[in-house]
């Protein structure tokens, strides 16, 4: 590796690195130019770069909570990107899994150092992106004698010395480390604010240049002063106002929808589910009876949901909304079948026929101007697209429209492309969702077909929404459904021996899944009490027939998963 200056003066290093990364291809382009499809370049924002961390989604979330609107983008984004947004209030550079001094790791383009430095934008760097920091501007980054990960006792570098990025924080916390390299000498112009016995540099700032950097992540729970830190750097430091609100965020996108669909029609698919509802009744609110909803019964959905999502999204929330029970049609196919992955496509190939039938007498109806498709995109959608995975990773993108033909030409709506889960939910609020509604929990596409291990027939479909239905009631009885990110019961293709009354019994096996989470990408069992489990147990056992044994399922994710299929 060679060492220069560019022409910002930036101290760089030049790598010979792969194609994909030195010299963009035009795939790579396209995957660029996914990190700007959010689309409001006037809003003011903090720019999160994601160098491959699996805690870059958290600090999007936390920066959030403060009511700092922020988005995520690819660390291998153009400047051209990032400067068309016109109120680029701080960038933050995540953690990622690579050493900033290996060939062919990522780094932030010079372009972009020079965007920084021409408007003088705010940078944290958050543990590679610390590195990358002291890296660029010629520090010295390198493998530390001892690795460090967990809890480490952060303290200052001189006691009571005043930092903005440390401002109203104690002169030692705790705080989360994940690191094996560390900073052994300072970039030019940089000046320690905190370390810990194993590390000198954990908290660096160049106060002039307006540049901070940490080791550690504060965007983790496991570092209680955490939050304190991002909002001294977004709203100290950066000055970003905390504006982002979901009541304004509502009517922003109800006048845009307006001046975009003019007098044209949407069509939209809907479950019943928390996302599909919010996004429902805000269209319903831009266009109302223009804004054309289908749910389609595909016979696995749970118990009565079908005649429930009627009357809340049509009695209760007044939406133009068509359900079609194709019930029959669906169990039909799936007779016989065991294997999951063809249960998925079975139904996914039968509701995109369904679907694109209503969709073509919807779109003669209204003389052809049904021009638009609701699409129930969330932000984890477009972070998981944007996420850097390495120069050779698949591209993946986050346009997919269901496998919808393409020769229905319609165009995407995503109301919800900017939020997260629990920013859907607060908007649901915003909008007089009844609480039931906004707070239901996520539910499979394929439905109950895949809960029911083995194949599906109408009878099993019937015992699982029996036992579904008892375990919702339950946990909403006893105060446990809110504290709970997904709760079900799997049918097992298992049967065991059981005694009721005076007779002996030989039938199913159900299992209970109750899991924690906030980002439904890790998962722990919830420990939900032995009185409500038992109670579970009587009552699914003497109400249910064809039951007779009920398990809890106390595995998390990693390494298992939310769903059994």
């Amino acid at each position: 590796q060679t060492e220069d200056r560019n022409c910002s003066g930036l101290w760089t290093r030049k790598h010979k690195v792969k194609q994909t990364m030195s010299n963009p291809t035009s795939e790579t382009e396209k995957y660029l130019a996914q990190s700007a499809q959010l689309g409001n370049l006037s809003r003011p924002q903090i720019a999160i770069l994601d160098f491959g961390s699996q805690y870059s989604h958290l600090i999007a979330r936390r920066v959030r909570e403060l009511r700092v609107y922020c988005e995520l983008y690819s660390c291998m984004v153009s400047a051209s990107v990032l400067a068309a947004h016109e109120n680029l209030a701080g960038i933050i550079l995540s953690g990622g899994p690579n050493s900033v001094y290996d060939p062919g790791s990522p780094h932030v383009h010079a372009d972009v150092w020079k965007l920084i430095s021409d408007r003088k934008i705010p940078v944290l760097g958050i543990c590679y992106g610390m590195q990358e920091l002291a890296h660029t501007f010629g520090g010295s980054v390198a493998p530390g004698q001892k690795r460090e990960y967990g809890k480490a006792h952060v303290r200052r570098a001189e006691a009571g010395r005043a930092s903005p990025l440390l401002d109203g924080i104690d002169d030692e916390v705790i705080m989360w480390m994940s690191h094996g390299d560390k900073l052994h000498a300072l970039p030019k112009g940089f000046g320690a604010i905190a370390g810990t016995d194993n590390a000198d540099y954990v908290a660096i700032e160049n106060v002039e240049s307006h540049m901070y950097g940490l080791q550690f992540h504060p965007e983790v729970t496991h570092s209680p002063m955490g939050p304190k830190i991002l909002s001294n750097f977004c709203v100290g430091i950066c000055g970003a106002p905390q504006d982002w609100v979901m009541k304004d965020y509502a009517k922003e996108f109800i006048e845009d929808v307006r001046s975009k669909v003019g007098d044209g029609h949407v069509l939209g698919a809907v479950s019943g589910g928390v996302d599909s509802t919010v996004a429902a009744v805000l269209m319903k609110e831009a266009i109302g009876d223009r804004f054309h909803a289908v749910m389609v019964d595909n016979g696995c959905l749970r118990k009565d949901e079908a005649k429930n999502v009627n009357k809340r999204l049509r009695e209760d929330c007044g939406i133009n909304l068509k359900c079609v029970d194709a019930s029959k049609l669906f169990l039909d196919k799936l007779a016989g079948v065991t294997d999951p992955e063809k249960k998925r496509k079975i139904i996914g190939g039968t509701f995109i026929d369904i679907f694109q039938q209503e969709a073509t007498a919807i779109m003669e109806s209204s003389g052809g101007k049904c021009e638009f498709l609701l699409q129930g995109t969330l932000y984890p959608d477009v972070i998981e697209s944007i996420s850097y995975k390495g120069p050779s990773a698949t591209i993946k993108t986050h346009h997919n429209v269901g496998g919808l033909p393409a020769s229905m030409k319609l165009k995407l709506i995503e109301p919800m492309r900017e939020l997260f889960k629990d920013e859907v939910r607060e908007l649901g609020i915003a909008l007089g969702i009844d609480e039931a509604s906004v707070w239901r929990h996520p539910f499979p596409g394929p439905g109950l077909a895949i809960r029911i291990l083995g194949e599906v027939t109408p009878d099993r479909v019937a015992m699982l929404q029996e036992a579904d239905a008892i375990l919702i009631e339950e946990l909403w009885k006893h105060g446990h459904y809110r504290k709970i990110g997904q709760a079900f019961v799997v049918l097992l293709p298992v049967k065991s021996v059981g005694v009721m009354g005076d007779g002996r019994t030989y039938e199913n096996v159900a299992c209970v899944r109750c899991v924690q989470t906030s980002d439904y990408m890790t998962a722990d069992f919830y420990h939900l009490p032995h009185e409500v489990m038992g109670i579970l147990s009587g009552r699914i056992i003497n109400e249910v027939r064809g039951i007779n044994r009920l398990c809890y399922d106390i595995s998390s994710k990693p390494p298992a998963t939310i769903e059994w299929e």
